[in-house]
């Protein structure tokens, strides 16, 4: 019985499958050391493109943590498919497997795709950061957070926006903070009966008293038109950008008290009317007419 059992197993054990056997094993191990080198590839690119968006503030981490994500799962499916030719399998018709369901989610997915490429663009070239006040698709608030494919805004009267990224970048940006000053334009209106000189005096006076209004560039005061009912001067201060709704909302004010101070007048909109003198024989009452 034992020589018989010996016997089999020397008669299943040919060098056709030792060789077999030996192979298996070689690629075994040959898939283990490719999958732990890959690994620490993957690991090390991750942590070294993340910690090119850490090392310099003009760069944004969120991108870069994307992309050290990217390249990590892009060299662990090459190993993969390494992997797989070591044992025999081929990866052609796979690899045409993958492009094609690829194909398939990304036309199904398309929008969110345009957001996520619109999320790269915006913080590849940071049109705007966390904390701007900018208005855009639309959309106007504060910046709280930009993501990959939105961007939260806060409004003035405090509600949350998520407007997408694809909305945003194919608009015009407008990004009321970013510069480190803003210039206040007026259109300041005066009763063309009014003494031109001294109001453009008071009003220089206004600007260039208040602290927060820069001498360069100076302000600008001069008059600008002849309208309907008022000679309009044209009033241009620059102030920093933080003050900017301060220093306007207290300007406004300072020149209307100090035209009052002055006697002089800032017209608005009036209606006369104007009665006639004479009273027609079939109409005992005055006929209104409006001028």
């Amino acid at each position: 019985m034992d020589n018989l059992s010996l016997d089999s197993l020397q008669g299943w054990i040919t060098p056709d499958r030792v060789d077999a056997a030996i192979l298996l094993a070689l690629n075994v191990l040959y898939a283990i050391v490719i999958l732990l080198v890959a690994l620490m590839v993957s690991g090390w690119a991750r942590r070294k493109i993340t910690a090119a968006g850490e090392k310099h503030a003009r760069l944004d981490p969120t991108l870069f943590g994307f992309l050290g994500n990217l390249a990590k799962y892009a060299v662990l499916a090459m190993a993969v498919i390494f992997v797989l030719n070591r044992f025999g399998i081929q990866t052609t018709s796979l690899v045409a497997l993958i492009g094609a369901a690829g194909l398939a989610i990304g036309l199904a997915l398309q929008g969110t795709l345009s957001n996520l490429a619109a999320g790269v663009m915006i913080i590849l070239f940071r049109p705007f950061r966390v904390g701007h006040y900018i208005e855009a698709g639309s959309e106007a608030g504060t910046v709280r957070e930009i993501s990959l494919f939105y961007t939260e805004l806060k409004t003035y009267d405090g509600l949350q926006i998520i407007v997408p990224n694809g909305d945003i970048w194919a608009s015009a940006i407008t990004n009321y903070s970013v510069n480190d000053t803003r210039m206040i334009d007026l259109t300041v209106g005066v009763a063309y009966d009014a003494d031109l000189k001294r109001a453009e005096t008071i009003l220089r006076r206004i600007a260039e008293s208040d602290p927060r209004s820069l001498s360069d560039p100076a302000p600008f005061v001069k008059v600008k038109s002849l309208g309907d009912s008022s000679v309009d001067f044209v009033y241009r201060v620059w102030t920093k950008t933080s003050d900017y709704w301060v220093t306007r909302c207290e300007m406004t004010e300072a020149i209307k008290l100090e035209f009052d101070k002055a006697g002089i007048g800032i017209p608005f909109p009036t209606r006369t009317l104007v009665l006639e003198s004479g009273v027609s024989e079939t109409d005992e009452t005055p006929k209104p007419r409006l001028a």
